[in-house]
């Protein structure tokens, strides 16, 4: 409705109103009415309005544990007709949840008939299901006859309805919630009452515990459908104390053996909020998409229970290689959100920290319990009056029995004369004959006796804070010895471990079908994997002008090395490369190589291998290949060149003893010891030049001697002592090579 100093003057529609300001009036009413009214819970008794108007509608239809089921239907009519004026699907939709064991740790309604399931099947219509409310349900309307909470009245003003619940029970932790209001949002993971109880007992004897301490107590969420949680104990206390986090979840899963070594990965529970059906479903296309090597068929099992079957490609499969795959690509893990953003005392939005939550669950409980023993006092008050009256009347029995026959006025009669108030003359005019007996009046003495002591004990409850949480420290002692760990609902059901540490490098490998291959890259930087190891490569799979620089044997779960003159090594992976029936693609499309620099080399990565990196120039240093391997498509600075240096060679460690060949035609030999051993830098000389760089390089085993094979494919081997005019330090000059040398320069003619 808009503000009076925006309506126009009547007879007047052209009056001029600030837009900006009439929008974000209206916008901030919306918002408002959004997040109190629809999607974030209360933090007392962890309910949105259209659940507590559920429960209440069903009290006021007396749909207890053990009495008889009604539709659906009347539930959610008389919820719209009396107190939610919204779509009928809506209320029924939340009424299902509230009985769907699999969506809440401690369902609120007892359902009868077809309510849904896992698999995300709808419930049936409203008209052929029925309810009534279970006993968490009757626990969170305890008391409220008793004035234990206020009322306000209904959105039509013909009744009335709880602002909250009383709330015997830790709701909002409990059970949890999810919301999205304008502008935030809620998402609180249920947990396990009997933990929530021994916490805010702790909290009770000690207001100033911090989340770490209470974890001792909530070590973390306990979900319906059970699972594994994995999330580090750290990253669960920071959760808990900033009320903002998540968890890391997983199913549950055992190996069967089938016999002859052959074994099957069944799955018995899976992760909170996922649809079982929509999961096969994921895994099935992740199987026809060739993503899951190492899996041959997955098949759904269930009955009431769950049981996802995996068969294992092989049975050399690792179960544990297999499941990690699975966890990274699929709902077989989640990430359960952590947003504690409840309503305080159901007005402001506030992000709660564990703690914080608790207490505001046990303030509210000392609320309820202040508000329903001023009631029971009231109560008290009012028949301890009336129970004085009727002593008097026993007391001058024959006096009040002739007042009432005789005087036309009984009730001033009897006030004038025994100083009785309204109520009390009321109520002996009402009293039936039979009450006249004597042993009525002992019971009203009784009576008499056992309130005025009670109300002692009331009054001392109320003066005293340590009798009040003494009091709810006996309700919540009581709650967890009905849902204790012992207890069908109370036992914990999601169950904490630490994820095994599988190797990434591993299970990404894993994650790739294992096939030989052979990658060709040509002289203009083209690149292609053909399948298999090819003897021969047909030069007619080459553009006009172009042919063959490298061809390399390797296999699709490889890593490729690849040096460019710039001294920078990039990584490829042979899965990734462009099939074989094409020419390929330009290899700098998938790594950044510089302008004007060329490929040096290219070779299959190989764990622990060392290899010599040099400069034209004829420097260089050993590095581990581990240390070559880049993660991003700029590659990894390796050599170190500056001006017109490039880098030249990178040949395997494979001995003791270097030989290197320089472009003037020179040859020195001299031990490996004297290469250092870099990740990174521009190294030292290996052999000094007068005139041109390093040709080739090739270390070997001084025991077996230097070999080389010339153009005619001839093999020439020279011991160490046919070498003694060669050998020296590095960093000399050498001498020209023995007779037979290739006249290329290279140990490989």
């Amino acid at each position: 409705m808009a503000d009076a100093d925006t309506l126009p003057p009547e007879g007047d529609d052209n009056r001029v109103i600030d837009l900006r300001k009439a929008l974000e009036e209206r916008y901030l009413s919306y918002a408002l009415s959004t997040i109190t009214q629809r999607a974030l819970p209360d933090a007392r008794d962890g309910l949105k309005p259209v659940h507590r108007r559920i429960l209440h509608a069903m009290r006021l239809l007396h749909l207890d544990p053990d009495q008889g089921y009604k539709k659906s239907a009347r539930i959610v009519g008389d919820v719209i007709g009396k107190f939610h004026p919204h779509g009928d699907q809506s209320i029924y939709d939340a009424l299902v949840r509230l009985a769907q064991d699999f969506a809440l740790r401690y369902p609120l309604v007892d359902g009868q008939g077809n309510f849904g399931n896992i698999d995300g099947d709808s419930a049936a219509a409203m008209r052929y299901t029925e309810s009534r409310m279970t006993d968490v349900a009757t626990r969170l309307l305890e008391g409220i006859a008793e004035n234990a909470v206020a009322f306000r009245p209904t959105y039509d003003g013909e009744d009335e309805e709880p602002i909250v619940l009383p709330s015997n029970f830790p709701n909002l932790l409990a059970n949890g919630s999810t919301g999205i209001a304008v502008g935030m949002a809620t998402s609180v993971p249920p947990h396990n009452v009997a933990e929530l109880c021994d916490a805010a007992l702790h909290l009770i004897m000690n207001p100033n515990a911090t989340s770490t301490e209470l974890m001792h107590f909530v070590p973390g969420p306990d979900f319906p459908t059970g699972g594994i949680l994995v999330e580090d104990a750290g990253s669960i206390a920071n959760a808990y104390a900033t009320g903002r986090g998540s968890f890391r979840l997983r199913a549950r899963w055992h190996t069967e053996e089938t016999g002859r070594g052959v074994y099957l990965i069944v799955v018995t529970e899976i992760p909170y909020g996922i649809q079982k059906s929509r999961l096969v479903e994921k895994i099935a296309e992740l199987l026809l998409g060739k993503k899951l090597p190492l899996l041959k068929d997955v098949r759904d099992e269930s009955a009431d229970d769950i049981r996802l079957v995996l068969e294992p490609r092989a049975r050399t499969v690792d179960p544990v290689i297999l499941m990690e795959q699975l966890f990274r690509l699929s709902d077989l893990e989640v990430r359960v959100p952590l947003n504690l953003n409840v309503l305080d005392k159901g007005t402001t939005p506030k992000v709660m920290s564990l703690g914080e939550a608790l207490a505001a669950w046990l303030q509210h409980r000392k609320v309820v319990l202040v508000r329903r023993s001023r009631h029971r006092l009231d109560q008290i008050a009012r028949r301890l009056e009336v129970l004085a009256g009727y002593i008097i009347a026993y007391l001058n029995l024959d006096e009040v029995i002739r007042i009432i026959r005789e005087e036309d006025d009984a009730k001033a009669s009897l006030i004038a004369a025994f100083s009785l108030s309204e109520p009390q003359a009321e109520a002996i005019l009402n009293m039936r004959l039979r009450s006249l007996r004597k042993l009525e009046e002992i019971e009203l003495r009784k009576e008499h006796q056992a309130l005025t002591e009670e109300k002692g004990h009331l009054d001392a409850l109320l003066a005293s804070e340590k009798k009040q949480w003494g009091e709810i420290t006996t309700q919540i002692t009581e709650l967890r010895k009905a849902y204790g760990p012992d207890s069908l609902l109370g036992k914990r059901r999601t169950d904490f471990a630490q994820a095994p540490d599988a190797d990434h490098e591993e299970i990404s490998t894993a994650l790739i079908e294992r096939e030989p291959v052979t990658v060709i890259l040509s002289e203009k930087g083209w690149i292609r994997a053909i399948k298999g190891h090819a003897a021969e490569i047909d030069e007619k799979g080459f553009k006009t002008g172009d042919r063959l620089k490298f061809s390399i044997k390797a296999e699709t779960t490889d890593k490729l090395l690849m040096l460019t003159t710039g001294g920078k090594v990039h990584t490829l992976f042979p899965d990734k490369l462009p099939g074989g029936r094409s020419q390929g693609e330009p290899v700098r499309l998938m790594v950044d190589i510089e302008e004007g620099q060329d490929i040096v080399d290219l070779f299959v990565y190989r764990p622990g291998q060392r290899r010599i990196v040099s400069s034209d120039v004829g420097n260089g240093f050993i590095v581990l290949e581990d240390e070559l391997i880049a993660n991003t498509r700029k590659g990894k600075q390796v050599l170190n060149v500056s001006g017109t240096e490039e880098a030249r060679l990178i040949a395997p460690v494979a001995g003791d003893t270097v030989a290197v060949i320089g472009e003037n035609r020179k040859l020195l030999v001299f031990p490996l010891a004297q290469l250092p051993e870099m990740s990174r830098g521009k190294g030292v000389r290996l052999q000094k030049y007068k005139d041109g760089g390093v040709s080739d390089l090739k270390t070997f085993e001084a025991a077996a001697g230097l070999t080389w094979t010339d153009s005619s494919g001839r093999t020439f081997t020279k011991s160490m002592g046919e070498l003694a005019e060669w050998l020296g330090e590095r960093a000399q000059a050498g001498r020209q090579p023995p007779n037979g040398f290739p006249r290329n320069n290279k140990f490989t003619g």
